[in-house]
């Protein structure tokens, strides 16, 4: 079954998360920017120099033949080098409040970018070791967009129990011959599942699909 696509979900995902983590990198010492962070060879200032280069491409309609690849990435944090750590943040805030209008005009192609930049800030709360990386206001905006995107990559069905919440997710899409894989946890801990994050501390229960097949980031 077709997703029902919600054009605003992506940009209130975005600003939602504005809110909540821009006073964080505003108040943190310079230090804080060079922890290195989930994404390999990264810092905390690489990954939000990274995030604040999609957002604004995306608000500019910059889409070169290999935008978002690890090449074009370390192109972009690259570019960014000789800036100051407040001019780093200053345009990721730019994206993250203007990007929502141009994702929403794309018709679905871009949503996942909003989902993408989400996680991302909770690494940097978790390279900064605060607690509830992964979850806050934003959370169930994050738990809507994942279930079409899983689908577009055809990961494995499962029915996700969402204890925190109380409600049913189904993600993936179903493989012929194959039952539907089952989750018992909370949002927070499948979000890690799905985007390869850290599972040390966490407590969930999968059954019917390897952690592996859920990766989609």
């Amino acid at each position: 079954m077709a997703d029902e696509r919600d054009p605003e979900l992506p940009g209130l995902l975005l600003r939602t998360e504005r809110d909540t983590l821009l006073p964080l990198l505003r108040s943190a010492a310079g230090s804080d920017f060079g922890l290195r962070t989930a994404c390999p060879g990264w810092t905390v200032r690489d990954l939000l120099a990274h995030c604040g280069s999609v957002l604004n491409r995306v608000v500019e309609r910059r889409f070169g033949p290999d935008v978002f690849s690890p090449e074009c990435n370390d192109r972009d944090i690259a570019e960014r080098a000789d800036w100051t750590d407040t001019q780093v943040v200053d345009e990721l805030e730019r994206g993250m409040a203007e990007a929502g209008t141009s994702i929403a005009k794309a018709g679905g192609v871009l949503d996942a970018v909003a989902l993408g930049e989400w996680i991302h800030a909770g690494d940097v709360r978790e390279a900064w070791g605060l607690e509830g990386a992964y979850q806050g206001a934003g959370l169930p905006h994050a738990l809507t967009l994942l279930a079409p995107f899983t689908r577009h990559h055809r990961t494995p069905l499962l029915v996700a129990r969402l204890e925190d919440s109380g409600e049913d997710l189904t993600i993936g899409t179903a493989h012929e011959g194959r039952a539907p894989g089952r989750y018992r946890g909370d949002g927070a801990t499948l979000i890690r599942l799905c985007a390869g994050r850290s599972l040390v501390g966490t407590r969930y229960e999968l059954e019917g699909v390897k952690e592996s097949e859920l990766f989609v980031f």
